[in-house]
């Protein structure tokens, strides 16, 4: 089994058959990181646009209890209009924050690649609930990891508070004697700064824990050379991977005739189903060399590339169907063809001399 291969023999990269599965499976490499990062900057992009107007309508909101809390109507109905009215404010307040975080958090998740709704991770599974598979999970990589994760968050977060907020140590304490606009805006500016310093810091660590989660993942995702042995076979068991490795096949032999063909001196045929396509340079070869090769479909191709460029084709079906079974491409031919061969020779010499008395006899 796969899974019981210990992970000293997986020494693979993963194949994309592999991939492919683990990805429909909904397991890729996902960084909590990133999604942070994207609702922050969202977060931080809410504060810089929309404080103000958000200020202005929790102050519109709340102006009728503070200014005249006595003409509230505390009655059972009265309260309940109240409530909800205030309910109304806040949600209508906060409707368009939330999209915002929302959209940033699906962002997060699509920039990743590879978003898969599948059912497989919620399946119910007994890994899950194992008390061993809990402790192995518990003092893995991945934990250790996360927790080493956290606390350089903690500390280097709580060092860019302290950096910014050092130089402002002096106006913190007379911040009771400001009025209520100097603080609002001491606050935004304050805001605004350590926002930018978070998200920048939580950018690299993003950055950094993407990187470190997809090399995770690809480890894990290693094969074994028994592993990418048995993918081979199986693929090539399939009917649908054969038709389309015939289909290049035929694709790349259709170009290679294509290109070969107008180079040759002379083709021989079955006539129909087979057509070999040879070259012979008087005075520099020694014997003849296979250009192309074609049966059935390409074979009537052959020839037809002959016939459009003027070259010489000659019905020889034994030495047709011999060439093709016997030499390949770019092959010189074998010396039993030598006595059949060199009629053909004969005949392009005489051709080239005198198209009038050229005669080929097989």
């Amino acid at each position: 089994m796969a899974d019981d291969t210990d992970d000293s023999q997986k020494t693979e990269d993963p194949s994309a058959k592999k991939l492919q599965e683990a990805y429909d499976k909904g397991d890729a490499p996902r960084s909590q990181e990133v999604k942070t990062w994207f609702m922050l900057l969202a977060g931080l992009a809410l504060v810089s646009i929309f404080s103000g107007s958000m200020a202005r309508d929790v102050k519109n909101a709340l102006t009728g209890f503070l200014a005249q809390p006595h003409a509230i109507d505390l009655s059972d109905s009265g309260a309940a209009a109240v409530f909800r009215g205030l309910t109304t404010d806040i949600a209508t307040m906060l409707i368009l924050p939330v999209i915002i975080l929302v959209i940033a958090a699906v962002a997060g998740s699509v920039v990743q690649g590879h978003i898969v709704f599948t059912a497989e991770k919620i399946k119910p599974k007994l890994s899950k609930i194992s008390p061993a598979s809990g402790l192995k999970k518990l003092f893995s990589l991945q934990s250790v990891t996360e927790l080493l994760k956290s606390v350089a968050k903690l500390i280097v977060v709580g060092g860019a508070f302290g950096f910014i907020l050092w130089p402002e140590r002096n106006r913190l304490g007379s911040l009771i004697t400001m009025s209520p606009e100097d603080l609002l805006g001491l606050i935004f500016v304050l805001t605004v700064k350590l926002g930018i310093a978070v998200v920048a810091i939580m950018g690299a660590v993003a950055a950094a824990d993407y990187s470190f989660q997809r090399f995770q993942f690809m480890k894990r995702m290693r094969m074994s050379i028994k592993e990418v042995r048995d993918e081979h076979k199986q693929l090539e068991g399939d009917p649908q991977v054969k038709s389309r490795i015939a289909k290049v096949r035929q694709e790349r032999s259709r170009q290679r005739i294509a290109q070969a063909v107008p180079e040759a001196d002379v083709i021989i045929t079955n006539p129909t189903h087979y057509a070999v396509a040879l070259k012979y340079e008087h005075g520099k070869m020694q014997v003849p060399v296979l250009l192309a090769k074609g049966v059935d479909h390409l074979a009537a191709r052959i020839r037809e590339i002959a016939g459009e460029h003027e070259i010489p084709i000659l019905e020889n079906p034994p030495l047709a169907r011999s060439l093709y079974a016997t030499v390949e491409i770019d092959e010189e031919i074998q010396p039993e063809h030598y006595k059949a061969v060199a009629k053909v020779v004969s005949y392009l010499l005489a051709l080239r001399k005198n198209a009038s008395t050229a005669r080929y006899t097989p």
